[in-house]
């Protein structure tokens, strides 16, 4: 089978990549293991008894814990309801989405 050359090994552009030095590497290494945080938004479409429903169900706080975050959203706009790695902030993230909640992350520095 004859592919068009656009599909052949020789079309392919070869990439180089530079290796960062060992302070680069000290840098992006901490950088990497700083904690991000996921923060919920307030929205207009939520009852307040649902946000404290799904901060009790997912993230297992106890009713007045899950209550107090409720209620930093509700005020403030916003609360910090998880912190970790990020990749596991993605998926507190999406997993707030599924419940229907406005929810983002960042780093905790910047939270």
């Amino acid at each position: 089978m004859n592919l068009p050359p656009i599909f052949t090994r020789a079309a392919v552009p070869r990439l180089s990549v530079a290796v960062p030095d060992e302070a680069t590497r000290t840098d992006l290494d901490v950088a990497a293991d700083s904690p991000w945080v996921t923060l919920v938004w307030n929205d207009p479409v939520n009852l307040m008894s649902y946000v404290a429903y799904v901060f009790e169900s997912y993230f297992g706080y106890s009713t007045s814990r899950a209550n107090e975050l409720m209620l930093q959203v509700h005020h403030e706009g916003r609360a910090a309801v998880s912190t970790g790695t990020r990749e596991r902030m993605e998926v507190d993230v999406q997993a707030m989405h599924g419940f229907g909640l406005w929810a983002t992350m960042q780093r905790s520095d910047e939270a």
